[in-house]
């Protein structure tokens, strides 16, 4: 059986008294900074959202570090064991629809080697990555489906605590039923790691012959796939 599911990182925002886009109706203005200075910040929140388009359900976890590749890999194996697996208790395939820049980069090595030692290896998962071309992120349905709606609901209302910027989360509902879970993640997750061309070789790790087509917009994208085996 295969779980279809996006993944990708939404805009990092700022912790502490600062404007944030939007309007809110109100009958006395919110006083904040008048600069985004990071050093007037009590943190940074950096959301990795997970998308089910079958259930129309949302994952987002924030993480306080950094939006590394082992960090974009940390949050789709909690997913799958605290939400993925109990949905849908007989896939032994996941396919991944995620950008292809970034954490989740195509050409990244960490996120290929994490994958198949964090969720393939131990889960006993085979994993399919499709990665959007650059410029075709905006399809991706974790923009429009999750993240604009996470947007719209915190609009004009500054995130002054992360546990603020969790309930803006957790209460981002539409019409069509979706409904977010956040948590928070104080792991740290180093910058700079490198993995070497002979572990990477020693991986699981196949091509199909050709990529998937996918029609988006007015044109036909072709999206590329790896495939990670246990």
């Amino acid at each position: 059986m295969l779980s279809q599911h996006f993944a990708n990182t939404k805009k990092h925002e700022l912790i502490g008294n600062f404007k944030n886009a939007g309007a809110q109706w109100s009958s006395s203005p919110e006083q904040v900074n008048d600069h985004d200075f990071r050093s007037l910040a009590s943190g940074k929140g950096i959301p990795y959202g997970i998308y089910d388009p079958q259930a129309n359900r949302g994952v987002v976890f924030v993480g306080v570090s950094h939006d590394t590749s082992t960090c974009a890999v940390s949050s789709i194996r909690s997913w799958w064991c605290w939400e993925g697996r109990h949905h849908y208790a007989h896939a032994n395939k996941l396919l991944i629809l995620a950008d292809a820049g970034g954490s989740n980069s195509v050409t990244n090595g960490v996120w290929k080697e994490q994958l198949q030692s964090r969720l393939c290896d131990p889960l006993g998962l085979s994993v399919t990555v499709c990665h959007y071309p650059t410029g075709t992120s905006k399809w991706n349905p974790i923009e429009h489906r999750l993240f604009s709606q996470i947007s719209k609901n915190w609009a004009g209302e500054p995130l002054r605590t992360y546990e603020t910027m969790l309930n803006f989360i957790r209460t981002t509902t539409t019409k069509t039923g979706l409904r977010v879970k956040a948590y928070l993640d104080r792991r740290d997750y180093p910058k700079g790691l490198k993995v070497s061309e002979d572990c990477l070789s020693s991986h699981h790790l196949s091509r199909p012959s050709a990529p998937l087509e996918l029609h988006l917009g007015s044109q036909n994208v072709k999206l590329f796939l790896v495939q990670y085996n246990t």
